[in-house]
């Protein structure tokens, strides 16, 4: 014995969408490497902006008198300034995710600014050091920094990609 079949209704089929055309496409490659290059600048100037800030900060803690007022200014420079590079670094790695629409874009402000916090241990021909050995908050802003790029760039590899 066979059952009658069950009247079933069916959606109309959508016509798959058009490609974009070819000028749509190349000012989508425009705007992604205009914004490449906005994320490689902007790694550049969030280490040049921690840099400065931790030289800046550990200078006002080491010229302050001893006592609580010292130890009050000096853990709140260090508090503030490692919030601040972590807020920082995840605007820029976000920026570049956006603006750039890939995975590996994490990479491209990580990539300077590692190097610019590598040339700032250096001393200059005039005897300059951006980041010295002493510096505890300057060394609170690398490592809080590296971490966050790191973190942001293992998420946008493993999350996956949106559907466009």
């Amino acid at each position: 014995m066979t059952l009658p079949a069950v009247p079933m209704s069916v959606a109309p089929e959508q016509e798959p969408a058009a490609p974009p055309e070819p000028s749509g496409r190349a000012v989508d490659l425009v705007l992604r490497v205009a914004g490449g290059v906005v994320a490689v600048w902007a790694g550049v100037l969030a280490a040049v902006l921690d840099l400065l800030f931790a030289t800046w900060a550990w200078e006002v803690v080491q010229g302050r008198s001893g006592g609580a007022g010292k130890a009050l200014v000096g853990t709140s420079l260090a508090v503030g300034g490692i919030a601040a590079a972590v807020v920082l670094t995840v605007l820029v790695s976000w920026f570049a995710h956006v603006a750039v629409g890939t995975r590996w874009a994490a990479a491209l402000p990580a990539l300077p600014w590692f190097v610019v916090i590598v040339a700032g241990g250096f001393r200059t021909v005039e005897g300059d050091l951006a980041l010295s050995g002493d510096n505890v908050l300057g060394l609170g802003l690398i490592v809080a920094g590296a971490i966050t790029f790191a973190v942001m760039g293992f998420r946008q590899i493993v999350v996956p990609p949106a559907v466009r």
